[in-house]
């Protein structure tokens, strides 16, 4: 059946009248705000159908039930949902051992990067002065050196001091 061999405006008012019915029930047995609120929904059909917005209503319904239908019915498409889940399982598979990969490096990877970075700036800051770059130069310390925190200043003092371990200051 299509859009156009439907009596879309009789249906609308039909459904306004019930609702409107319904919303006068409401109020009287439980107050102002539920008969209101039941108004509110009975006026929807019939705006649906003032603003045309039921053409798109039914577009977006039809094109809903037909891919539900192409979903249940077609083997390919099953087919297809299978290859998607293999990806998801592929994905999280990998998300795993990278981790795992990852905490085996990690244990001495913080120290191992900040023993490797200061040899290599001691080499660009000897290459950029001019001077033979044989032994690399000892890597500046921080401008600003860390306190230490005070009583009050205790809610910090971890986040600070698991940021300085991760080489972040």
């Amino acid at each position: 059946m299509g859009f156009e061999q439907i009596a879309w405006f009789p249906l609308c008012i039909g459904l306004t009248a019930a609702g409107l019915v319904l919303s006068f029930l409401a109020f009287r047995r439980r107050g102002a705000a539920s008969g209101l609120r039941v108004l509110a929904w009975a006026l929807l059909p019939l705006a649906a159908y003032l603003t045309d917005a039921l053409r798109a209503l039914w577009t977006i319904g039809s094109t809903v039930v037909g891919f539900v239908a192409n979903l249940v019915f077609n083997p390919v498409v099953w087919a297809g949902v299978a290859v998607a889940g293999l990806s998801v399982v592929l994905f999280v598979v990998s998300g795993v051992l990278r981790g795992r990969k990852l905490r085996k490096a990690g244990g001495g990877a913080a120290e191992g990067t900040a023993k490797t970075a200061a040899p290599a700036a001691g080499t660009a800051a000897g290459a950029a002065s001019g001077k033979p770059s044989g032994r690399p130069q000892a890597a500046a310390k921080p401008a600003v050196e860390s306190k230490k925190p005070a009583k009050g200043d205790d809610d910090f003092s971890d986040i600070e001091d698991l940021l300085r371990r991760r080489g972040i200051s």
